[in-house]
């Protein structure tokens, strides 16, 4: 009975050791994937303030004004085209 119970508390220290280098192992896999997506984060987050300048650029009526004029050759209507429609 003393040979069985020593077996199985030499297999369950294994079973504990191989238990903890696996979860140091998961652990340091975790770790670097967290701290691969807290810098992605970080780059998304500097590209996000970039697009909203741009977006608070390209927005102004100005800007619009400009594209519409150089880029599409658009101009606006002459009075006499201009037809006001009551309802």
């Amino acid at each position: 009975m003393t040979r069985f119970l020593m077996i199985v508390l030499a297999l369950a220290s294994i079973a504990s050791a191989i238990g903890v280098v696996y979860a140091r192992h998961r652990h340091r896999v975790l770790f670097d994937e967290v701290t691969r997506l807290e810098r992605a984060r970080d780059e998304l987050n500097v590209e996000f303030g970039r697009l909203q300048l741009e977006q608070a650029t390209v927005a102004e009526a100005t800007r619009i004004d400009q594209v519409a004029r150089v880029r599409l050759g658009m101009k606006f209507p002459e009075t006499a085209d201009v037809v006001v429609i009551r309802p």
